[in-house]
């Protein structure tokens, strides 16, 4: 089993940034793929960004590239997400995921994670 804690949310202005975080405890030993995902209100959990466990590929939205940066720090068992120039349409509870798999694996799909975190509400005022 994993755990995995997410932090860093909050109300932030259009154009504005943040970092969210998320830290993973438990069965850490293996290696996984993490993701974010986010979920609006009234929609369907959808895909933002995704890194694999050797860093080495990593997928985005196309709706945040050039905005959105993910990165990973194994010795910590943390991923982050750097939010940059967000819009009203950034606004959203992200979730991050780990998918157990190789160290160049990455998941697209939410069915492909098999850890979540409680999520933490991202609020963009334009």
């Amino acid at each position: 089993q994993v755990q995995l804690v997410e932090s860093g949310g909050g109300l932030v202005q259009a154009g504005g940034s943040l970092r969210l975080s998320c830290a993973a405890s438990g069965r850490t030993s293996r290696n996984y793929a993490m993701g974010w995902f986010r979920q609006a209100p009234g929609k369907e959990r959808e895909f933002v960004e995704a890194i694999s466990w050797s860093g080495g590929n990593a997928y985005y939205r196309e709706s945040v590239k050039g905005r959105f940066t993910i990165s990973r720090d194994n010795a910590k068992n943390t991923v982050y997400l750097q939010m940059n120039s967000l819009k009203p349409e950034d606004t959203a509870i992200y979730y991050c995921a780990a998918a157990p798999g190789d160290s160049d694996y990455v998941g697209v799909v939410p069915g492909e994670y098999a850890y979540w975190g409680q999520g933490t509400q991202v609020t963009v005022s334009s």
